[in-house]
């Protein structure tokens, strides 16, 4: 083997990085590593994947309310429910999407408890990217895998 193909196979991978983009105070580029600063919550998960039955994994990691928050959204603090017309949009590296609404997230709302996991069964995700992990949700269809972008977007107008 070639001198560089060996330094080619031994070169370090850099970590996965999410973009949070969209109206925010302070768009940011995080790692898991980053994702380990936050207040870190378990959860025991069962869904059901349409290929391959009822999946048990526990993940760990930061709300993604607490993350978001962080990054200051650009809600109307003069109207306190301003906040209902966000949108959240989350796509993984492989293109997998979702959409969620801040109202879901929020503590006054739904307060779903919607994690950016760092870990799956005690395994780290520091190369692969966090996961959007909803428990809350039967289908595992809004699980997102390898997360590399998270969208704020407050664009909706009141309808007329």
């Amino acid at each position: 083997m070639s001198q560089s193909r060996a330094a080619a196979g031994t070169a370090t991978v850099p970590p996965a990085e999410v973009v949070l983009a969209g109206d925010l105070a302070r768009p940011s580029r995080l790692t898991v590593a980053d994702l380990l600063a936050w207040p870190q919550r378990r959860a025991a998960v069962s869904f059901e994947c349409a290929t391959s039955g009822v999946q048990h994994h526990r993940f760990t990691g930061p709300l993604l309310h607490d993350v978001l928050a962080d990054a200051g959204p650009v809600f109307d603090p003069a109207r306190r429910k301003d906040r209902l017309r966000f949108l959240i949009a989350v796509r993984g590296a492989d293109g997998h999407r979702a959409l969620l609404s801040w109202a879901e997230i929020d503590p006054d709302f739904g307060r779903a408890p919607v994690l950016l996991a760092v870990r799956i069964d005690d395994t780290p995700l520091d190369r692969d990217g966090p996961q959007l992990v909803l428990p809350q949700d039967r289908c595992g269809a809004r699980h997102i895998s390898g997360i590399d972008t998270i969208r704020v977007d407050g664009g909706y107008t009141a309808w007329t």
